[in-house]
C-alpha cells in the first residue's frame, strides 16, 4: 500500500520591507505579518539604539485597540497576533498615486496620516509659539494668550502625508487629491477617529490617563470599505498624560515625547530643522545614552500596563 500523501508544509512568510519600527512579511496574496522590532524613531529619523521589550508592548497594545474597534463595529485590517511581537493583518496595495487605479479605487493604503488633537502640545505648541498657527484657528478667541497643555475648544483634525520621507501637512483639497478619497470618505474617517478616541478615553480615564493626541492610518478594502490599518493607540503614535498630575498643573507624558525632548535639549532638533529648512544634508541622529535606554524601556512597559490594565509579562523575542 502506498503511504498517504503528506500535508504540504506551509512556507515561511516572505520578507517584503522594513519600516521605522517594524518589518513586513508576506504570508499570502491577501495577508501580511507585522513584526515589531525594538527600534525607535523620532522626527522621521531612525535612532541607532534598541529599546528592550518595545516591540512586544506595541504589538500587545495595538491588538488591544483593534479589539476595541471590533466591539465598535469599525472595520479594520487586524486578523490575529502571531507571536509576542507580531501580528497578521489583511493586505492592501501600497501605491504612491491611488488614482492610477481609476475612479473609486479599491484595495489600497490611503497615503495619509490622520491626526486629532485634544490638548495643546507637541508640534502644535511649536507652531503656536512661532505664530504659524493663530489661537482662532484652534477655536479660541482671537488674540488669546495660550499656554502649553490647555484643552482645545474642539478636537483639531489634521492630515499629513504618509509615504513621503518627511511628513508634510496637507490642506483638505491636497489630502483629497493625493488620497483619491471622496469628500464624504474623508469626513467618515474623521468621525471614525473621534468614535475610537472617545471609546479609548472612556476606557483609560479610570486608569488615570488623558488622551492628548494621536494619529491613525486607513485603507480601502476590496469592497471599497474604509478600514483602520497599521497600528494606533501606542506610545509611538499617541500622546497620553497622567490625569492626576495634569489636574495639579503638571504634564507627565506617557509617550515617546520623552525621547523627542532629549534631542531637543541636546540641540539636535534645532540642527535637524535648520538642515531641512535649507535643504542641506541632515545630521545623523546620535544614539541614546544607556541610562536613557533603560528609562525609555520602562516607559513603554508602563504605558502598556496603564493603557490596557494588565501587567506586562516579558516573553521570548521573535514572532
Amino acid at each position: 500500500m502506498s503511504p498517504a500523501p503528506s500535508s504540504p508544509v506551509p512556507s515561511a512568510p516572505k520578507y517584503l520591507r522594513r519600516g521605522k519600527v517594524k518589518e513586513v512579511y508576506e504570508v499570502s496574496p491577501t495577508e501580511l505579518e507585522f513584526r515589531f522590532t525594538n527600534d525607535i524613531s523620532v522626527f522621521d529619523k531612525h535612532i541607532p539604539s534598541e529599546i528592550p521589550f518595545k516591540g512586544q508592548t506595541l504589538n500587545g497594545t495595538a491588538a488591544h485597540w483593534f479589539a476595541l474597534c471590533g466591539r465598535l463595529q469599525i472595520p479594520h485590517h487586524f486578523l490575529s497576533t502571531s507571536g509576542p511581537a507580531s501580528m497578521r493583518v489583511k493586505r492592501v496595495r501600497v501605491l504612491p498615486n491611488p488614482r492610477t487605479l481609476g475612479p473609486h479605487p479599491k484595495d489600497y493604503l490611503v497615503p495619509l496620516e490622520v491626526i486629532v488633537r485634544y490638548y495643546l502640545a507637541g508640534s502644535m505648541w511649536d507652531r503656536v509659539k512661532s505664530g504659524a498657527v493663530r489661537p482662532e484657528e484652534l477655536g479660541f478667541p482671537a488674540g488669546r494668550q495660550l499656554e502649553y497643555g490647555v484643552p482645545l475648544p474642539q478636537p483639531h483634525f489634521e492630515v499629513t502625508t504618509k509615504l513621503e520621507p518627511v511628513d508634510r501637512l496637507l490642506t483638505r483639497a491636497e489630502a483629497l487629491e493625493l488620497s483619491a478619497l471622496e469628500p464624504t470618505q474623508l469626513d467618515a474617517i474623521r468621525e471614525t477617529v473621534l468614535r475610537i478616541d472617545e471609546a479609548m478615553q472612556k476606557e483609560i480615564g479610570p486608569r488615570g490617563l488623558l488622551h492628548v493626541d494621536g494619529k491613525k492610518e486607513f485603507g480601502v478594502d476590496s469592497e471599497g470599505t474604509i478600514m483602520v490599518v497599521d497600528t494606533f493607540g501606542t506610545a509611538d503614535e499617541d500622546r497620553f498624560w497622567d490625569k492626576d498630575a495634569y489636574e495639579r498643573g503638571r504634564h507627565v507624558d506617557f509617550s515617546k515625547e520623552f525621547v523627542r525632548q532629549h534631542y531637543r535639549q541636546t540641540g539636535y532638533y534645532d540642527l535637524l530643522q535648520k538642515a531641512r529648512e535649507t535643504k542641506s544634508a541632515e545630521p545623523p541622529i546620535p544614539p541614546l545614552p544607556p541610562l536613557l535606554i533603560d528609562e525609555v524601556s520602562r516607559l513603554y512597559t508602563t504605558v502598556y500596563q496603564r493603557l490596557i490594565g494588565e501587567p506586562f509579562v516579558p516573553r521570548s523575542p521573535g514572532p
